[in-house]
């Protein structure tokens, strides 16, 4: 009997869910020695961004809103990599930029991120949570259980999966981790040839250092990809930002609470240009290159609201990168998830992601102490205006680990 292994990056998802507003409880991640901080090596996040930078323009074909998390589904991926063997774990590496990277050194890299992540700043919540769920009649590797329970703080638990109790058990460690915005991930009844369910979920909640006004808020007309123009709540900020103007496009940052460690980047890309023009130049090069040329400008700054949730198997998009022998029963080899003797006919029947986002003017309780120069009557002379009135990119970064945590586009934020 082939044996099913569902990667969950999320159907709930990587949970990227983002509210800006006030913080909330942040999850408790244990940690490391001093020796695997200390050897935190940001070049390995680097290479995830560009593995992400690679799935979303496969995922993004289409003139539609979408947002992923390198991050997540790169740790989730990991996890399976630790009990693959041959042929599949060298595909594996291959797409997700890791070849030639000691296994030792990569969960030691990934355990370090995730504390470096969910430290970044006591405003911002930034909890990431993994767990696994398994079936009682199958043995599985204690070498892998505890690899993927020590670097990546993932609980590990079996159950009774022709029960269905056990579905709701894992919906309920779903519905805790997501703060009750996602409450089933999993169906009764469960598919009996599953005999594993790999999850993992990233919150995220911040405030931004200088938050809207909300009486700045006007409707105001945004042009789609298709040249149909709708009307949507749009925000004012005037001030100081970092910025960037090239000869394709206008980038801004945004940071969120005090330490200004995490932060919004937003991309327009020129109007006799395009987005689908500018997601050819992602790569990991050319971010770091424009990171390195923001500057500190006086602007104008118009943004629309948007909420927006987006939810994709994976499985095409990984194939298409040149996953698809771990998807292949018969081929696929997850042989070191199994106690030796086993079997090697486990294989991914499906990575699922789903991201939820919501954007608006909403700041923290320490308002009063940010700086938000309104001038609509002085009419001070800027140095840009910038409209986000047409489709355009954004990143949820962390300047400290280099890591883009989330990246998407928006087509419509009527949507």
């Amino acid at each position: 009997m082939k044996r099913r292994l569902a990667v969950l990056v999320g159907v709930f998802g990587m949970a990227a869910i983002l509210f800006l507003g006030s913080g909330c409880k942040k999850a408790v991640i244990s940690k490391p020695d001093t020796d695997v901080l200390n050897s935190f090596d940001t070049s390995m996040v680097e290479k995830t961004n560009d593995f992400g930078f690679a799935l979303y323009k496969n995922l993004t074909s289409k003139n539609e809103n979408s947002m992923i998390s390198p991050v997540s589904i790169s740790l989730a991926l990991n996890m399976a990599y630790n009990g693959a063997a041959g042929a599949t774990r060298d595909a594996m590496a291959e797409v997700l930029n890791i070849q030639g990277i000691d296994i030792e050194k990569l969960n030691s890299n990934n355990r370090a991120l995730i504390y470096f992540l969910t430290e970044a700043d006591p405003e911002v919540t930034l909890n990431v949570a993994n767990s696994i769920w398994m079936t009682e009649d199958f043995d599985f590797s204690e070498v892998f259980l505890k690899t993927v329970g020590n670097d990546y703080q993932a609980e590990a638990k079996k159950l009774d999966f022709s029960d269905p109790k056990s579905a709701d058990m894992i919906n309920t460690w779903v519905k805790n981790q997501t703060k009750g915005t996602i409450n089933q991930i999993v169906s009764p009844p469960i598919d009996p040839e599953t005999i594993m369910f790999l999850i993992n979920a990233v919150y995220f909640k911040g405030a931004w250092t200088s938050p809207f006004e909300k009486e700045l808020t006007t409707d105001q007309s945004f042009k789609r990809a298709d040249g149909q123009t709708v009307t949507v709540p749009t925000m004012y900020q005037s001030g100081s930002f970092d910025y960037l103007k090239t000869s394709d496009f206008q980038a801004l940052r945004l940071p969120y609470g005090e330490e200004q460690q995490m932060a919004m980047l937003l991309f327009l890309p020129n109007e006799e240009s395009s987005l689908s023009e500018f997601k050819k130049q992602l790569s990991q090069d050319n971010w770091a290159r424009w990171n390195g040329l923001f500057e500190e400008k006086e602007g104008n700054l118009m943004l629309p609201k948007f909420t927006m949730e987006y939810e994709q198997s994976l499985n095409q998009p990984l194939s298409d990168l040149g996953m698809g022998i771990a998807f292949e029963p018969g081929k696929a080899d997850f042989s070191g998830m199994a106690i030796e003797g086993a079997g090697t006919d486990i294989f991914i029947s499906d990575v699922k992601h789903k991201t939820f986002i919501q954007v608006d003017e909403t700041g923290t309780e320490a308002a009063a102490v940010t700086s938000v120069e309104v001038g609509v009557t002085s009419m001070p002379t800027y140095d840009f205006e910038l409209n986000f009135d047409r489709p355009f990119f954004y990143a949820i970064t962390d300047s400290e680990t280099g890591a883009i945590v989330f990246m998407g586009s928006v087509f419509d934020p009527s949507n």
